[in-house]
């Protein structure tokens, strides 16, 4: 940490500590930093999801597979506004989605889309997007053993909130995750999104392990 503090300078500094550790705390309190972010990783299997879980959905909404090169526009626009406070995810470029959208776990079909129909919309474009449930499928020996599915990234509109857009979204992305074969699903959010935590813990996952970021506003001195 003396070396980062040294690199720094006298700007802000901040430092993630794999794991909430009475040691991790000691020391960075020490030395003038302050809890910052907490991220949660969180875990279930997937053998109790519902296959088939036919959420009810809004009249007029509908779900279905992610469209490359349609459905880019749409997912960004929507991406920002779920997670305007978000210090990563909200600001996402074409070129961000573009890149993933070139890995090899990419999956267009477990990348689930709600959209409400709107009949002044150009047909192409599927309506309005009110939401998205982007799952990844991680390869044996990236986060265990085996093949390990993730809720890579939910978002939910915010004039969309309230239409529980998000446990239908969920549901279906991890019955997705459960037909591939896969045996357990990973997510990560943070604790202070205690809407996400909530809704996460009622769909059977539950903490498996968390990470803090420490900030020093400036160097000491």
């Amino acid at each position: 940490m003396t070396r980062l503090e040294e690199l720094a300078g006298s700007g802000p500094l901040s430092v993630w500590a794999h794991g909430d550790l009475p040691g991790s705390a000691e020391l960075a309190g020490a030395r003038g930093y302050t809890r910052d972010r907490v991220l949660l990783q969180m875990r279930r299997d997937l053998s109790g999801v519902d296959p088939d879980p036919r959420p009810s959905l809004p009249d007029g909404v509908r779900v279905q597979a992610f469209r490359p090169g349609r459905d880019e526009q749409a997912w960004l626009r929507v991406n920002a506004r779920a997670f305007a406070a978000h210090p990563e995810q909200g600001s996402w470029t074409p070129e961000d989605l573009r890149l993933r959208e070139e890995e090899s776990w990419f999956d267009p079909a477990g990348f689930l889309l709600a959209w409400r129909h709107d009949p002044a919309a150009d047909p192409d474009t599927g309506g309005v997007l009110l939401g998205s449930h982007w799952t990844k499928v991680h390869p044996p020996g990236d986060v265990g053993d085996d093949p390990v599915g993730e809720v890579y990234v939910l978002g939910i509109d915010p004039d969309a909130q309230g239409l529980h857009l998000g446990r239908a979204l969920t549901d279906l992305g991890l019955a997705y995750l459960r037909a591939q074969g896969l045996a357990e699903v990973l997510l990560y959010t943070e604790e202070d999104n205690v809407a996400a935590v909530r809704l996460y813990e009622g769909r059977g996952f539950r903490r498996h392990s968390v990470d803090v970021s420490w900030r020093r506003p400036s160097a000491a001195g």
